[in-house]
């Protein structure tokens, strides 16, 4: 158990501050309802939930440091040195209050009396809920001078609450195996991702050490920068175009509000919130609260300092968000989340409250920084200009549609099907590998759009110029669902829209294009699962009358092996660089053919993550591009040089 530098005189901490609810077994029959699902974000959600409530306990100020520790078989540990789960007799359970905190949904010290003023643990149904999902769980309890344990499998427990020895200090640790009944398709966790969570959290709770440790690596982290070197970090593949970064901490009515912001030269804005250190991805109504105030501000700073003249000339919010990194965070007593997951907060008063204290906040910074406020200001007028004369772009195409009858590109070879949900859309790279996919295809079902060339790189473009772009004014056309504003994902003509390119540095990096287009401007496409990447063979393998299409180097040395071990003839290999070099039924059988086909669905599991990954290979600054290069250099198969 860690040793406190800062030992906190308990407020009361006691069985009598744990509240009682309900079982465990709704766990176990929906586990989804509980941890978002049972697949690989569900199994590193029982990691936050133990995590949280040691942060729980930090925030509270009873903590400063957290180990995580990656165990053989599948195991994690996590230790802090926080007050230690009580473990006196329970008034109404009759059993130790330790087992009712593990044992039973709903009991934690989250609910009344003062153990807690603000908590990420909702309701303290957190570890609860992995103890009910845990094939092995062992709880250490270093309070009072001693050391206090006790063992569970499937949310019940094995042994009773035993002292086991002697201990200074205090503090908890839990350790866990995922149950293999409930992860079906994986128990093993992600490096990357838990070092990725635990780094966030340490930005969020000041003054907190959390160390990672998987046996071989250790990683930690401690920020007394706080938000301010959260938004330095997130903005480290980018230009910034002003130097210095807005920060504020304020309470108002019993809620800590926390923002902090930099402008880059980017186009995309980055929000990140948090509400008692839970990233809700989805916003809710503390970042509704922070865009108001960023609007309303500006445009008064605006107004008043002759950037803008009249109301007509006002910024919207999404000018003011050009180019913006901003992290919002809150904590309050009682946060209502839209489902056990956190994604979304749906407080009331936390939109109110936000919006008032950071309009205050950063109407000062701006009276304080004007060097800093003109450059702001100068990017946000750019991004209006921008706007405007997207909008009349995006009318122009629209209109056009409308006056030839919404006719489609005439390079699209459309399917005979009129219903979305049976219809795909290949988009394939060039003429002749368009010849091919338009005479292999089933035209029932299966639409072809070539594409002449390489397309625009969005990334560092704005949407007027995008829409200039023959090609990709072809694709929005043919998609039917509009671009920006007007985007309706309704209107899409084609449930699978699926990207087709050679198999060959161009190929890739024409998929990489595409894959920048509809990320940025059709993110609901990838979204509701509709965005594919087909999977063309590399080679066909040909001995007499055997033959095999074989999709990677591993499979064509197999196929190879195997056949020369007939010791009958030679085997010949064919390398398919192009689709244009497949004649339309190998296309049709190894690529096209739903009954045969492989196809890579498109999904964002962690759109921060994709948006700086986006940044780094797209965007126009050099060095982080160089630099992510000569990290994966060696992981690259397959280059044609």
């Amino acid at each position: 158990m860690p040793k406190s530098k800062k030992q906190i005189k308990s407020t009361g901490y006691d069985a009598k501050d744990i509240y009682v609810l309900e079982g465990l077994e709704p766990v176990r029959k929906r586990p989804g309802m509980y941890i978002g699902s049972t697949g690989v974000d569900g199994l590193h959600h029982l990691i936050w939930e133990v995590v949280d409530n040691s942060l729980d306990e930090a925030m509270a100020g009873y903590c400063t440091q957290i180990g995580i520790t990656l165990l053989p078989n599948d195991r994690i540990s996590v230790v802090d040195n926080g007050r230690g789960i009580p473990v006196d007799i329970h008034p109404q359970t009759k059993k130790s209050a330790l087992e009712t905190v593990m044992t039973t949904l709903h009991a934690g010290g989250k609910f009344g009396g003062q153990s807690y003023k603000i908590a990420g643990g909702l309701h303290g149904v957190g570890v609860s809920v992995v103890c009910a999902l845990s094939k092995w769980m062992r709880v250490e309890v270093c309070r009072g001078g001693n050391i206090y344990a006790q063992e569970y499998s499937q949310g019940k427990p094995k042994t009773k609450v035993t002292k086991i020895g002697k201990c200074e200090g205090s503090g908890t640790s839990v350790s866990f195996e995922p149950d293999p009944e409930v992860f079906i398709t994986t128990k093993k966790f992600n490096w990357t991702t838990i070092l990725d969570h635990l780094r966030q959290q340490a930005y969020l709770t000041k003054g907190v050490k959390i160390i990672v440790f998987d046996g071989l690596r250790t990683h930690t982290f401690y920020f007394e920068g706080g938000l301010t070197s959260y938004v330095k970090y997130l903005n480290r593949t980018q230009k910034v175009i002003h130097p210095n970064i807005f920060y504020a901490e304020r309470e108002k009515e019993g809620i800590l509000v926390e923002t902090a912001l930099q402008y880059t030269d980017d186009i995309q804005p980055l929000e990140v919130s948090f509400a008692n250190n839970i990233h809700t991805g989805d916003g809710g109504m503390h970042l509704t609260g922070f865009r108001t105030a960023l609007t309303r501000v500006l445009n008064d700073y605006a107004r008043k300092n002759g950037f803008i003249k009249t109301e007509e000339a006002n910024l919207s919010g999404d000018d003011v968000r050009e180019g913006l990194t901003a992290v919002v965070s809150l904590k309050l007593r009682e946060p209502q989340f839209e489902g056990q997951t956190k994604a979304k907060l749906g407080n009331p008063e936390a939109r109110t409250i936000v919006e008032a204290v950071f309009a205050d906040t950063f109407e000062e910074f701006l009276e304080k920084n004007p060097n800093d406020a003109r450059q702001i200001l100068e990017k946000c007028t750019l991004a209006q200009k921008a706007r405007k004369a997207a909008k009349a772009a995006r009318d122009t195409v629209i209109r056009k549609g409308i006056l030839d009858g919404m006719t489609l590109p005439g390079k699209l070879a459309d399917c005979s099907s009129r219903e979305p949900e049976d219809s795909e859309l290949f988009i394939v790279e060039g003429d002749s590998a368009g010849g091919s996919a338009k005479q292999g295809r089933d035209r029932r079902f299966q639409a072809i759009l070539p594409l002449r060339g390489k397309i625009l790189n969005i990334e560092r473009t704005r949407l007027d110029k995008i829409l200039l772009n023959k090609e990709v004014k072809a694709l929005i056309i043919a998609l039917g669902t509009a671009i920006a504003e007007e985007f309706d994902i309704n209107n899409l003509r084609y449930h699978k829209v699926v990207i087709m390119t050679d198999a060959d540095v161009d190929g890739a990096h024409i998929r990489t294009l595409l894959l920048t287009l509809f990320f940025r401007y059709f993110p609901q496409i990838i979204e509701n699962g509709h965005l594919f990447i087909a999977q063309p063979p590399l080679y066909k393998v040909q001995k007499g009358k055997e033959m095999f299409y074989v999709y990677s180097e591993e499979e064509k040395e197999k196929a190879i092996d195997r056949m020369d071990k007939e010791k009958s003839g030679g085997v010949n290999v064919q390398r398919y660089k192009g689709l244009g070099e497949m004649n339309p039924i190998s296309l049709w059988e190894t690529t096209m053919d739903p009954a045969r086909r492989t196809m890579k669905k498109v999904m964002v599991a962690d759109a921060e993550e994709a948006d700086r990954v986006f940044d780094v290979l797209m965007g126009s600054e050099v060095p982080p591009r160089k630099k992510f290069i000569q990290t994966h250099a060696k992981s690259v198969r397959n280059l044609d040089i």
